[in-house]
């Protein structure tokens, strides 16, 4: 019985991404992120489950990157396309499925690859997912006026087609990039090995109660900077 929770959480993110899938095809960008967002919750959750409960097995691990190419692969594509379509319909809106081809060689890459034990190489594909749906969270944010700090000047750059294609391209390549990037995973809580972690928690709170979905764009910056530091110190070491 244990064996059946974490793959029914890894269920339950799945089942987010399909129908996030049919929401932005009827249009309703905001419940489809907030499906995007559930299933994240899922996907945390998955894994701890099973370590928690020490059931972990290669079939969790492959339906887990089969549900994330769903809900962080399919989904953020196919959102991209849409938000492209509604500023301009070119022949570029189909750049949008970049992300769809990249998130899969990424997934594909993360489960043959014994270096992302601790840490991660490339974006993961909730992070890249993240930064699509916060894209029309933003905007929903904005027209109802919902906010501690004004976030109005995010509002040209993504109302722009050229930026959108520019981020399509951007976050395609980093999901694969060779940067070795944090992992929010915890072996103990002492502050020497987790400084970066930890200030990762709580300048992202900060941000989050002053700007909420806003705060996205600013915590997924946060994130490389972060963890470029932390490789360039290490190397030095």
């Amino acid at each position: 019985m244990k064996k059946i929770i974490p793959n029914a959480i890894t269920s339950a993110n799945l089942f987010c991404g399909c129908l996030a899938i049919t929401q932005i095809a009827e249009g309703n960008f905001i419940i489809a992120s907030l499906l995007v967002l559930l299933g994240a919750f899922f996907d945390f959750f998955d894994g701890l489950a099973a370590r928690a409960l020490k059931v972990g097995s290669p079939l969790g691990a492959q339906l887990d990157s089969l549900a994330d190419m769903v809900t962080f692969g399919l989904v953020p594509a196919y959102l991209a396309f849409e938000l492209l379509n509604n500023l301009d319909y070119s022949i570029l809106n189909y750049s949008a499925f970049l992300i769809a081809i990249f998130s899969a060689v990424r997934l594909a890459k993360f489960n043959i690859d014994d270096r992302q034990s601790t840490s991660f190489i490339g974006v993961p594909t909730p992070a890249n997912a993240l930064f699509w749906i916060s894209i029309p969270l933003i905007f929903w944010q904005v027209e109802n006026h919902i906010h501690f700090v004004s976030v109005d000047f995010l509002l040209p750059f993504f109302n722009s087609f050229y930026v959108l294609i520019a981020a399509i391209v951007i976050f395609s390549y980093l999901l694969i990039a060779e940067i070795p990037l944090l992992a929010l995973k915890f072996k103990n809580l002492n502050w020497k090995e987790n400084q970066f972690r930890f200030l990762l928690i709580g300048i992202s709170m900060i941000l989050i109660v002053a700007f909420l979905f806003a705060a996205i764009p600013f915590i997924l910056l946060l994130y490389l900077i972060l963890s470029i530091i932390q490789n360039n110190l290490q190397a030095k070491q």
